[in-house]
């Protein structure tokens, strides 16, 4: 039986995300803050665009939402015409922004006072992943609720993991940013350093990139950064926006992350230069403008 998916939120995650399900066989729905977007989706996949969340989540077996930040969220899924107060009974809810893990236990709760599965399953992987289908989703809920919504989210990804109760996708996703923030900083040092020693990084790189300094971002980003181009995707105000979340999370857990609160005031920087849309990597301009 054909099932019917809403998706909420068609930014640049959103859009081809909710196209892979329509490619996949779903019957889907879109909903989108600007409804051009949502009437543009249309003429590019076989689906529906709804003129209210309310009107595009009746009835579906599964809502997904990719929105901005918490308070987006909250407004999504507790508005009086939003998800959880119009969904069907029984409906998987599936909420892919990177978000606190606290709104994913309220919605969590909210969602189940409702007879509702929820699903905090924020992604990794960037536009590039998205369009692709190539993300990775790290999922935090009941193991009822992911069983059902695992083949939907896998027309989108290469890789979708239950990491525990409510909240431990976002804590999870917690993870991955601190780490990719260290990553970038040392690449970016790394290269600068090169570039300052008279050497051609993109050598340096070449060689290097065979042993133990070889990460993802070195060899997707690094060739970019040498030619000083910021324009793959994950903005670094979106970035600044993650790194408050891990941070703050940090707080709360009693973790030390003195390197990621470093970085983030690196980001600040990058915005203070006007690269708020310049893509993570950009740290590196942040070194050569100091030189």
């Amino acid at each position: 039986m054909t099932k019917t998916a809403a998706f909420i939120g068609l930014g640049v995650m959103g859009y081809p995300m909710a196209g892979h399900l329509a490619n996949q066989g779903y019957q889907v729905r879109v909903w989108n803050r600007t409804a051009a977007k949502a009437q543009q989706w249309t003429e590019q996949y076989s689906g529906q665009a709804c003129d209210s969340i309310a009107n595009a989540v009746h009835g579906a077996d599964l809502v997904m939402t990719c929105v901005g930040a918490d308070k987006d969220l909250i407004e999504v899924y507790e508005a009086a015409d939003g998800i959880i107060a119009n969904a069907a009974e029984g409906a998987i809810l599936i909420d892919h922004t990177t978000a606190s893990a606290a709104v994913a236990e309220r919605l969590a709760q909210a969602a189940a006072a409702r007879s509702l599965g929820f699903l905090d399953a924020p992604v990794s992987g960037g536009q590039q992943g998205a369009e692709n289908g190539q993300l990775t989703v790290m999922c935090g809920g009941s193991q009822a609720s992911f069983d059902k919504a695992l083949a939907a989210m896998e027309c989108y990804a290469r890789a979708v993991n239950l990491m525990g109760d409510a909240g431990a996708g976002q804590k999870t996703k917690m993870v991955n940013q601190i780490a990719i923030a260290g990553l970038v900083q040392g690449l970016s040092e790394a290269l600068h350093f090169a570039e300052n020693a008279g050497l051609d990084a993109s050598r340096v790189v070449d060689v290097i990139s065979k042993g133990a300094a070889q990460s993802w971002q070195m060899e997707n980003r690094s060739g970019t950064m040498i030619e000083g181009e910021f324009e793959h995707g994950f903005a670094v105000d979106w970035m600044r926006k993650d790194l408050g979340i891990c941070l703050d999370e940090a707080r709360k857990n009693h973790s030390t992350l003195p390197v990621t609160a470093l970085v983030d005031q690196f980001y600040a920087d990058i915005q203070a230069m006007g690269g708020n849309r310049w893509d993570t990597s950009s740290l590196i301009e942040r070194l050569r403008c100091r030189s």
